[in-house]
């Protein structure tokens, strides 16, 4: 365990931080996921949840000082973060640190997001360095309390609520020691279990809202006064102890803090599903193009990480009629994929879920543990099919799209962005195109979050 005095120590060292400190490199990736973040909030306009949740806050609060961006309602900003944070995370289209196991655009944009607006006018210097503490945190987070999903945490939110609101004591200015009450304060919060992404249910997606609207309400009590515990993480009954067991790597938190930058490994999302189906998704892909059959598909076998397993590899049921359920499903995911050989938003929505040639191909699948592999490996896959003729054959992956070694180009990047925004709202590529032009620029703004606002679809 590490030494008294940790959490201060790394609240310290954030505090520090300042806009010059962050390489090009690193300031180009946060822009890209900055901009996917809010093409998925977009893409999920429509999405299960989002319209109930919107119109419950809207019931609730007649207004306020930040924006929840679909519809541009006016909410206070922890109910902005908790309405933003949920659409971001909704069609399970997010950016994701791959070996942490965490997306951090819908929590940590949502939080910066409220926060900026709460105390506008926030440069856009400024926006992207909390942008950049909070996604570097949640990532370093995540690689340290590695076996976390194996113990039933969610990562993404559990994680999320003290990374966010490392995010937004940045943008709030906090010196030290109140960053550190904030991250105290968040750690009582701080909950997320893997159960809702189990059984399929919209809670899944509800994680990374309350993350999002427990950072705001975090920084905003320390930046008036209230404490926290000072030993979040290290503490007796702190983080690493009570929630991890101790099963943790303190080192990740801090080796090479600065210089080696973990928001480089993020990978966008070319798949709107569990980044667990994504291996399966792509070879299915790869399948249909080299012009396999479905029906000549008798059975299949895919093998993947234990971590993998547990997470998409039950049997679909097609009578759940669950969107959930469908995206935590690799025999769903490869079905449709060897179909239709791509896989968009569409194909994980209604009616295509009960799609009855993909859910009779899905029930010739079976996913399997293979022990070969590391236990939470995110990238190795390998699919056995047997064909109807006799025939057999055998395919894998080492490598998934949009991460470092398979990136996704800059055309993908800006036709997923348009594709989300016609998806979910109807908006036209000139739209997209603006927003993506006032975010790689937003270096540039005076204030922030009102160019985002501005900028984003809809009235």
């Amino acid at each position: 365990m590490p030494d008294a005095d940790f959490s201060l120590a790394l609240c310290s060292t954030l505090a520090a931080w300042r806009y010059e400190d962050l390489p090009a490199e690193v300031l180009t990736m946060q822009k890209r996921c900055l901009a996917d973040t809010l093409g998925v909030i977009g893409g999920a306009a429509r999405a299960a949840s989002i319209t109930e949740l919107n119109a419950r806050l809207a019931r609730w609060e007649a207004g306020g000082r930040a924006t929840g961006l679909i519809g541009k309602r006016r909410f206070s900003p922890p109910s902005a973060a908790l309405a933003n944070g949920v659409a971001a995370h909704a069609l399970d289209y997010d950016d994701i640190h791959d070996a942490a196991r965490v997306h951090s655009g819908c929590v940590v944009l949502p939080a910066v997001l409220a926060c900026a607006e709460d105390i506008a006018p926030v440069s856009g210097r400024d926006f992207l360095l909390a942008l950049a503490v909070g996604t570097e945190m949640h990532a370093r987070l995540g690689l340290c309390a590695h076996d976390s999903l194996s113990q039933g945490w969610h990562p993404t939110a559990i994680f999320g609520a003290m990374a966010g609101a490392l995010a937004a004591a940045k943008v709030m200015r906090l010196d030290a020691e109140r960053t550190c009450h904030a991250l105290g304060i968040a750690y009582h919060q701080a909950a997320g279990s893997a159960q809702s992404a189990y059984d399929g249910v919209l809670t899944k997606r509800l994680g990374a809202g309350f993350a999002a609207r427990d950072a705001v309400t975090s920084a905003a009590l320390a930046a008036d006064g209230l404490t926290g515990t000072p030993h979040a993480l290290e503490g007796k009954a702190g983080f690493f102890a009570l929630y991890m067991q101790g099963r943790v790597r303190p080192e990740q938190m801090t080796a090479g803090l600065g210089h080696d930058w973990r928001i480089a490994e993020y990978s966008l999302k070319p798949y709107p599903a569990c980044r667990c189906n994504h291996g399966a998704i792509a070879l299915g892909i790869e399948l249909h193009n080299e012009g396999l059959d479905p029906a000549n598909v008798a059975a299949v076998e895919i093998r993947m990480s234990r971590a993998n397993w547990t997470l998409v590899g039950q049997p679909y049921d097609a009578g759940l009629d669950s969107v959930v359920h469908a995206q935590f499903n690799a025999a769903y995911s490869f079905a449709r994929a060897l179909i239709d050989g791509r896989v968009g938003p569409r194909d994980y929505d209604r009616p295509a879920i009960g799609d009855s040639a993909v859910a009779t191909l899905a029930a010739k699948v079976r996913v399997l543990v293979d022990d070969s592999v590391p236990h939470d490996a995110m990238a190795p896959v390998r699919i056995d099919l047997r064909l109807a003729d006799g025939r057999r054959r055998s395919v894998a992956g080492n490598a998934l799209k949009g991460g470092a070694d398979a990136p996704m180009s800059e055309r993908e990047i800006q036709d997923k962005l348009r594709g989300c925004f016609e998806f979910g709202m109807d908006a036209t590529s000139e739209a997209a195109d603006r927003l993506a032009e006032t975010v790689f620029t937003l270096e540039q703004a005076p204030d922030a979050a009102a160019a985002l606002c501005t900028a984003f679809p809809g009235t």
